[in-house]
């Protein structure tokens, strides 16, 4: 079912449309898809196991119109590129457009028509800062291509397609979560996912006297790159490894924290450290739905502590400037949880901050952060909202 939204445009949906009709001298099909952040549950997605984002305030656009060509015609009006591609020789390339080109390949692949199209691309997802604005690119994307060309396709579908496009054309062995959160978000609520059977449940989160504060390290974390994708191969080395005395486990979901520990010396240790986060971090993820039910956020933002260790100690994807971030959370007045998010090796720390001390917080981690390696971190304020939406007037 498709979520489709009659409002008063905003500014930046305004000129995306009038950009829009500068460009390609017509009228376009406007969608809208949310970057995510994830509370809690970091590189269990892969691992079949459980994960808790949601959808933000901050959205990538897509604007649509269909042309009689037979090539797909894009622009993107944050860096004011634009490309041409034709639609029977789509390929992977360098840098946002393979996004897109991956998306119409598999519909081809699936047997759907998609003639010529004129695109324009714009938003306000930070690039780099762990929130996913590749998963939301492909969602505001897939969305408008559905509904422009009558696909039938569902939420889900659209979420998998995503998910291939980033394996196959991005080069990035991710899971499903980035794309489902920017698809199925919904307001004041977090969604707890399951990996492996795609069943989910949204949980509760308004605590109107805190906010979820990014606080970006600058570093860029180059997720497609070699480290992401080593961390998933050490994983799956350790479920075939005890796949001898468990034949029918498929995935580390499928294992519990004794068995692990167990089997421990027939594991290599770097394999171990990786599995033995991964159960953990997922019995966090159990927990922390426990927790919010109970609005205990507290003890929430606790498990986040306790996941950021995991993380930097275990499973080795922070950094020096990610660590000092948390740290210099951990010890600030006003915030209850923080760690790393995203895929690692730079971007952002996700933390829950008291309303009244957000500015303050603010401040000092700027403050502290400059001194201590010279560049001052951007900060976002966000809130849950709404998943991915077709934007009417």
């Amino acid at each position: 079912m498709q979520c489709i939204e009659n409002h008063y445009f905003s500014g930046m949906e305004k000129n995306i449309r009038l950009q829009f009709k500068k460009q390609f001298g017509k009228e376009a099909l406007l969608t809208s898809a949310p970057g995510r952040v994830n509370l809690i549950g970091e590189h269990t997605d892969y691992n079949n196991g459980f994960v808790l984002p949601g959808a933000v305030d901050k959205k990538i656009y897509s604007a649509i119109a269909k042309n009689a060509s037979k090539a797909l015609n894009l622009f993107a009006n944050q860096y004011q590129q634009k490309f041409s591609f034709p639609l029977n020789a789509l390929a992977p390339v360098e840098g946002w457009p393979t996004y897109l080109l991956g998306m119409v390949f598999y519909l081809q692949e699936m047997g759907y028509t998609i003639g010529g199209m004129d695109i324009l691309i714009d938003g306000n997802v930070p690039v780099g800062a762990g929130m996913s604005s590749s998963a939301a690119l492909c969602s505001a994307f897939g969305l408008a291509v559905n509904e422009l060309f009558g696909l039938g396709l569902t939420r889900m579908e659209l979420a998998i397609l995503g998910q291939k496009t980033e394996h196959q054309f991005a080069g990035v062995q991710c899971g499903i979560m980035d794309e489902f959160a920017s698809l199925n978000g919904k307001a004041s609520h977090l969604i707890k996912l399951d990996c492996r059977s795609l069943e989910y449940e949204y949980i509760p989160f308004d605590f109107p006297d805190y906010k979820i504060v990014l606080v970006n390290s600058m570093v860029s974390h180059a997720l497609a790159g070699t480290e992401y994708n080593v961390r998933r191969h050490q994983c799956e080395e350790g479920v075939s490894i005890l796949q001898k005395h468990f034949p029918d486990a498929r995935s580390l979901r499928d294992f519990s924290i004794e068995q692990i520990e167990e089997f421990k010396l027939e594991l290599p240790e770097l394999v171990y450290r990786r599995c033995n986060f991964i159960l953990t971090e997922n019995d966090r993820v159990l927990k922390s739905c426990q927790f919010l039910a109970g609005r205990n956020l507290s003890a929430f933002g606790q498990l986040m502590y306790e996941s950021h260790e995991g993380l930097s100690r275990l499973y080795e994807v922070s950094c020096r400037e990610l660590d000092f971030l948390a740290g210099f959370a951990r010890s600030s007045r006003g915030v209850l949880g923080s760690r790393m998010m995203g895929g690692g090796f730079g971007g952002c720390t996700i933390n829950i901050v008291e309303e009244g001390m957000v500015d303050k917080f603010i401040s000092h981690i700027q403050e502290a952060y400059a001194k201590q390696f010279s560049k001052t971190p951007e900060v976002y304020t966000t809130q849950i909202e709404d998943g991915a939406k077709i934007l009417l007037d």
